[in-house]
This record gives C-alpha cells, structure tokens and sequence, in this order.
C-alpha cells in the first residue's frame, strides 16, 4: 500500500465580527487592535487609549457600518468559506495521492487561526501549507499569521513540515486576474475618465522603518495600468482606511477623489487590489462612503468595481499557487512505503 502523506491547507484572511452587533463588534476590535503588529504604540499607552477611547465608543459606529453590508453572513467570512470550498474541490482532484485537509481560517474571530492550528496538533499532518489572502504582504496583515504559527510550533514536539506563501502581489495570474475583472465590469458600464486603485493604508512610520507593503502595492498598480494599455493620466494609486491622527502612506483615498471632482472630472472607477474578499472597509468605506464623498463634491457617476472573491480566475491563480507547493508532495512520496 501507498504512503499517502496527510497535508493541511489553511487558507486565510484577516478577520470579521461574528455578527454585526456592538458586543461583536466590541469583541473583534478588542483581538485585532490588541495585536502589537497592527498598533506599535507602547503597549501601557496603547492599552489606556483602547479601552478608554476606541472600545467604548467605535463600536457602535463600525457595527453600523457593517450592518449596512451584512449578508446571512459577514461577506468576507462567507465569501472565504466559498473559496475555500472551490480550492479543496480542485485540489482533491489534482491530488489523489495526498490526504489532502483544505479548512479556512482568520486571524481574529472565527473561524480562528488558532484554532485551525490546535485542530491540527492531533492530526500528525506531514505537511501543513497557510495561504494568507493578503496579495501585497505587510506585517501588519501576514506577519500575525506567521506570528501565530511560530506561537503552536513552540507548543508541539512532532512538527510537521511547514510552509507559508508570503505573498503573490506581482504573479502574473493576480495582474491578469484583476485587469480582466476590470475589462469584464466596463464591458457592462462603459470606461470611465479614471481608474483609481485604493489599497489598504498602513502609518507611515511602518514604511519607514521597512514594510514593504506599500512599495508592493505600487508594483500592483503599475502592472495592471500596463495590463489594461492605461496611460499615466487614466489611472492613480490611492491608500484607504486611516486610523488615528498620525501619517499614513499617500496619497489618500478620499483626497485624491475630492482633487478629482474639483479638477473637473466626472466619472471614476474603483478598485481595491490589496482585497481577496470584499469586505466592510470595499463594500461600505469605497463603494459607499467615498461614491457619496465623490458625488458631493462635484462628480456625477462613481462605480465600485468588487474585488476577485470567486472569479474563476481568482480560484486558478490561488489553486496553481497551491499546487506548485504540493507537487514535490506527490512526486517525493509516491512511491514511499514508510515501515
């Protein structure tokens, strides 16, 4: 009999309240703005302004936010379970000569990384894989990831072999995949005077001091400008999504609209290549918040174009960049008998 080795594919993303409520959503900001890779304030400092400043009073905002996006489900929860089920088809059948395990998993709220991790402790996988949804990497997204992982594998004596994607942001799947969700919307609703492509924002200081997120974000945008033959005036970069009062990388999002509609420009297309999933910060900060803030300040037609959730040739792209870390899998063991 074959030796079949026992793989674990974890697939990720970030995170989402368990409903949209103000206990959840309390809940959720608690887990994620504690993590010290997403807020470098002191931690005593830090801890006095969350509980005294953000957690009494931003919840009741954010869960309105995401009661005006909320689905059965929070969207990218439900839309991680449903690529998360599209790989494991896929991979299953690219790999019977694996016992292949494809489960989803969030760094803060369910379901939990941790949790996706501890399941796997009494499994004796061979291999585990993580995929992170996060295309551009920055430590304050993928790295908790690692940081998880590097927090189990301190608490196990018979560790699997271990892999992790650090990130795909210039793959030529990812570039094709977006230019062609572009083209595929404009067939529908005509080309706009300007593509603006909003990424995620992190502070500035985080740059500075070496994340290499938002250069990765510009060698994103820059490949698809080239992908759609864009010229330098048809197309901008953008960073969304501040917290707080201090720098973050520019330009910014909601400037760059408002300095748009004042220049005279009338009709904008969105994006946000940063996002696997649409989420709250796509389905309500972009394509709801900014089309009033774009439409109220002198422009008259703004359209969201979604992220790649489902697309099939999203589906492919994570699918291939699974699959180049299994076939050394089938191919070392497949003709492995262990005694």
């Amino acid at each position: 009999m074959l030796f079949r080795p026992k793989v674990l594919v974890i697939v990720a993303n970030l995170g989402t309240p368990d409903e949209p409520s103000e206990v959840a959503v309390r809940r959720f900001l608690k887990q994620f703005l504690s993590d010290g890779r997403v807020i470098e304030i002191p931690k005593f400092i830090w801890q006095i302004i969350l509980h005294a400043f953000v957690l009494p009073f931003r919840p009741k905002r954010v869960a309105h936010a995401y009661a005006q996006v909320w689905m059965k489900d929070s969207p990218m929860r439900e839309i991680l379970l449903q690529q998360t089920a599209l790989l494991k088809q896929r991979l299953l059948v690219q790999n019977p000569q694996l016992d292949l395990h494809v489960v989803p998993a969030m760094t803060y709220g369910n379901p939990g990384i941790n949790q996706a991790l501890q399941d796997a402790a009494s499994q004796k996988y061979d291999q585990i894989i993580l995929l992170p949804l996060f295309p551009q990497y920055s430590a304050t997204s993928t790295a908790p990831l690692y940081d998880a992982v590097a927090k189990w594998v301190l608490t196990q004596r018979n560790l699997p072999a271990l892999t992790i994607l650090r990130d795909y942001y210039q793959h030529p799947l990812y570039i094709q995949a977006l230019a062609d969700s572009v083209l595929k919307f404009q067939r529908q609703h005509g080309q706009a005077e300007k593509l603006l492509m909003s990424f995620h924002g992190i502070p500035q200081p985080y740059a500075d001091k070496g994340d290499p997120y938002a250069e990765r974000c510009h060698v994103t945008a820059q490949k698809v400008a080239q992908a759609l033959n864009l010229k330098d005036d048809q197309w901008q970069i953008s960073f969304q999504s501040r917290f707080g009062k201090q720098e973050w990388v520019k330009p910014y999002t909601d400037q760059v609209l408002q300095d748009w509609a004042a220049q005279g420009v009338k009709s904008v297309q969105i994006m946000s290549p940063a996002f696997s999933a649409d989420c709250l910060e796509t389905l309500e900060e972009l394509a709801l918040q900014n089309a009033e803030l774009f439409l109220q300040s002198g422009g008259q037609s703004y359209q969201y174009i979604p992220a790649l959730n489902n697309d099939a040739a999203h589906i492919e792209l994570l699918a291939q960049l699974l699959q180049a870390n299994l076939e050394p899998l089938r191919t070392t063991f497949s003709t492995f008998e262990p005694n």
